[in-house]
């Protein structure tokens, strides 16, 4: 998502105060899920007096909360400390979600989250790169921060390091490889609590997003460059990857990325949309059903968690979008609208997050 949504998000919550917990909403009766259930602090549009109020009517039907969030390059280049940057934007933001009784799952995105040929944006725009020994030593320090500060239960280091592996140039990943490795020693030397992970896109597992449709490719490539993973985060956005609808998901979609090992699996970020983009044609009905057919996945691959980044959908009014730009394609994520109205797809949900938790 757009770098200017994620700032409205860190403006707020330097200045929020404590929030009031929320209760468990499962029933009686009903199967029970394995999965955490929740959303990040991504608001319908930047403007920081809306972030709470979203984030306490997203809280009533979540159990967890993710933040997605890059280094912060330009203040860490500019001489902000990593501890003094993570104390300013991240620590708050984890203060309100535990305040509210949610668990906390991490995901450090250290290239461009909209184009995986190309670094971060930021870096790009001061003229740098992770193959920079100085970059990855920043990159190292601030992961450590944010591992020793908030302790997020699940710390996924690489955000789509398959996706990376196909459309970066090669030095690209293999800096993110060293860097990702290198900061796995001093959170471990610590003792600190967060199981580890890295994210892979499930499209491009499967061989979808190769032009004309590719055969299965699986992960393994990213097991041996990743050793130390305890988890494998999936992003997963099925209508990129030419599904027309969601009952056309192979029900091992997710079972399958991690089959030979014993890696639970995390759902980080995904969605389908609830209106027609370009190619892709969709309806509010549509998606609703596949919040329906996701939840047969996460069961049959007994998955640890499922997060959308986006609750609602984004109002991009004024949001200048540079030549080419993906993001409309994710801009009608959202179980409610950018006017917070909730969409078919948020009952679904409901009726998901109805089912009591037990791991």
């Amino acid at each position: 998502m757009t770098r200017a949504l994620r700032v409205a998000v860190g403006l707020v919550f330097p200045v929020v105060g404590a929030a009031l917990g929320c209760g468990d909403g499962s029933a009686p009766g009903l199967t029970p899920r394995p999965f955490l259930m929740g959303f990040s602090a991504l608001p319908p549009r930047m403007d920081s007096t809306i972030v709470v109020p979203a984030i306490n009517f997203w809280a009533q039907r979540a159990d967890a909360a993710i933040i997605h969030a890059s280094p912060p390059w330009t203040a860490l280049l500019n001489g902000v400390s990593p501890a003094a940057a993570v104390d300013t934007v991240q620590v708050p933001l984890a203060n309100y979600f535990r305040a509210k009784g949610l668990a906390l799952v991490f995901t450090v995105d250290a290239t461009d989250g909209l184009n995986r040929a190309a670094e971060a944006p930021e870096l790009v725009a001061l003229g740098r790169s992770v193959t920079d020994t100085a970059i990855q030593r920043l990159y190292r320090e601030w992961v450590f921060a944010v591992a020793d500060k908030l302790r997020p239960d699940y710390f996924g280091l690489i955000a789509e390091t398959n996706l990376i592996r196909a459309a970066a140039p090669d030095s690209v990943y293999r800096a993110l490889v060293v860097m990702a490795n290198a900061a796995v020693a001093p959170i471990r030397a610590a003792g600190l609590p967060s199981q580890l992970y890295v994210s892979v896109q499930v499209e491009t597992a499967w061989g979808r997003l190769t032009p004309g449709g590719g055969s299965y490719q699986g992960i393994a490539q990213d097991l041996t460059d990743f050793p130390f993973v305890q988890a494998i985060g999936l992003s997963s956005y099925p209508y990129l990857g030419g599904f027309a609808v969601p009952e056309s998901l192979p029900l091992t979609y997710y079972s399958r990325i991690v089959e030979g090992t014993t890696l639970p699996v995390l759902v980080v970020e995904g969605g389908w949309p609830s209106v027609t983009v370009g190619s892709v044609v969709s309806s509010p009905a549509l998606q609703a059903r596949y919040i329906a057919r996701q939840t047969e996945l996460l069961d049959r691959a007994h998955a640890r968690s499922v997060f959308q980044l986006t609750f609602y959908d984004l109002d991009l009014t004024g949001v200048p979008l540079p030549p080419g730009s993906i993001l409309p394609l994710f801009t009608h994520l959202g179980l409610a609208d950018s006017a917070l109205n909730p969409k078919p797809a948020l009952a679904e949900w409901d009726r998901v997050f109805a089912r009591p938790y037990q791991p």
